[in-house]
């Protein structure tokens, strides 16, 4: 049973409106905001519905108390005979869930406060998950293939990846071009119970716009000039599987008030029809853009925004977590010197230097077409320092000691890996967590590393 405080100061609304919402809903009916921030406070509400009344003052003067009780995590609806949009878009500002137009239509509010408790029952359950366990240890790789990297980032992107899987939400994955933002959906995606049901990507940036609704919605025979048949959109190709939405924050705001309504209401009509079709799938978004910036800015929904933004993935920039650059170097090597058939045994300790040291303005892209490059350049069987890009061979390298490791790649590797986890705790004068902070991974692991050199570092 949904327990819901009904807030007005119409008495004969709500005498009209409480009997009416069924068995499935415990309300209270209040006047008074004090009693209303009591039943709060006492955890004996699920979903506040607010009464707006134009006649009785300003939005600030009766929504000024949301200031009040907006960290309770109770969702509001608003009820309202102002149809302005400055009214609609300063609810939207202050956060709240959904509103409707006076007079109410019964079936409508029961639907918007069943969604509304939905919603932040989820929120409350993944939030719940996040503070339960914080990413230390191994990393959680297990359906994770395509991704590559063992550093604290890429293990707390990992973990937030597991605990999405399943919670049947919209989720915003953020972070700079080249980044693997796709490759976070598609990880999503194969752990999810929907694994084995279509996984459809779509760029917006690269639609034109004058097609985008028509790529995304679908279309009827006859629906513009040149539409001689009928085409499922990619909201109805994507089925009950996943549809990832890439770089949302391209589309026009004509295209995301359709988009929002879809989103809201779970359905959706081709250009040319009035069928409503339902949508099935689960959507999964992704821009390199700072959407909350677009929205001060004005070009993006303030009201889409809050829907897609339920749950957040950022994919770190490449610069940012370079403890992961020797397992990215060593993939893309193996991948492509299979492809162009010219088998490479390893990356050169000064060549993996430079590599560590660079900023990678275009992250995982850039790394892949260097190393690419590297490949075709080399003249033997391993990349070397002058086989990089000139931008690469001036940079200063780590000090790592004098002589040049020797071994297997992965022996090459460890060694690296174990130097600069010494050199990084001498140079924190041998504050571990420090250490192990500046290199960003865990303090555990840098004690793995420390006790594979055998070297008694104090702490």
């Amino acid at each position: 049973m949904i327990r819901l405080i009904f807030y007005s100061q119409d008495v004969k609304l709500q005498y009209l409106l409480a009997p009416t919402l069924g068995a499935d809903f415990e309300v209270v009916v209040e006047s008074k905001q004090d009693r209303v921030k009591q039943l709060i406070a006492e955890k004996h509400c699920d979903v506040l519905v607010l009464d707006y009344d134009s006649s009785h003052g300003s939005t600030e003067q009766q929504l000024g108390f949301y200031d009040e009780i907006r960290n309770t995590n109770i969702p509001i609806v608003v009820m309202t005979d102002d149809d302005r949009r400055s009214t609609a878009m300063e609810l939207v500002h202050r956060g709240v869930y959904d509103y409707f137009r006076k007079p109410p239509s019964l079936p409508e509010l029961k639907i918007i406060v069943r969604r509304a408790h939905a919603h932040a029952v989820l929120k409350s359950d993944f939030e719940s998950l996040h503070k339960q366990a914080p990413v230390i240890g191994p990393p959680i790789t297990a359906g994770c293939d395509q991704l590559i990297g063992a550093g604290a980032r890429s293990r707390a992107v990992y973990d937030l990846i597991h605990r999405v899987k399943n919670v049947s939400s919209f989720v915003l994955i953020t972070g700079e071009s080249g980044t693997g933002k796709e490759l976070i959906a598609r990880a999503i995606h194969n752990l999810s119970d929907r694994a084995k049901l279509p996984f459809v990507a779509v760029s917006s940036g690269a639609i034109p716009e004058t097609l985008i609704e028509s790529e995304l919605f679908g279309h009827e025979k006859g629906a513009f000039t040149g539409a001689a048949g009928m085409r499922a959109g990619y909201l109805e190709q994507a089925g009950a599987g996943t549809l990832f939405l890439d770089e949302i924050g391209e589309l026009s705001l004509h295209t995301q008030v359709k988009l929002l309504r879809a989103l809201q209401q779970r359905e959706f009509t081709r250009l040319g029809s009035s069928r409503p079709i339902p949508l099935r799938a689960r959507v999964l978004f992704a821009t390199h853009r700072n959407p909350a910036k677009m929205v001060e800015e004005g070009s993006f929904r303030q009201d889409l925004y809050y829907r897609v933004n339920v749950m957040r993935i950022n994919s770190p920039a490449l610069r940012d977590r370079t403890e992961d650059i020797p397992d990215l170097a060593h993939h893309i090597l193996q991948q492509y010197s299979s492809l162009y058939g010219k088998p490479m045994r390893s990356i050169e300790p000064a060549a993996m230097a430079a590599l560590m040291e660079y900023p990678w303005p275009g992250n995982i892209r850039e790394l892949e077409n260097v190393i690419q490059s590297a490949i075709i350049f080399s003249e033997g069987d391993s990349i070397g320092l002058d086989d990089l890009p000139e931008a690469l061979q001036e940079l200063e390298p780590l000090c790592l000691g004098e002589t040049a490791p020797s071994g297997s790649f992965e022996e090459q590797l460890r060694d690296y890996r174990i130097k600069l986890a010494t050199n990084a705790v001498q140079d924190a004068n041998g504050n571990k967590t420090v250490a192990a902070r500046s290199l960003n991974i865990s303090r555990a692991y840098l004690h793995r590393l420390i006790r594979e050199a055998g070297e008694n570092v104090t702490a």
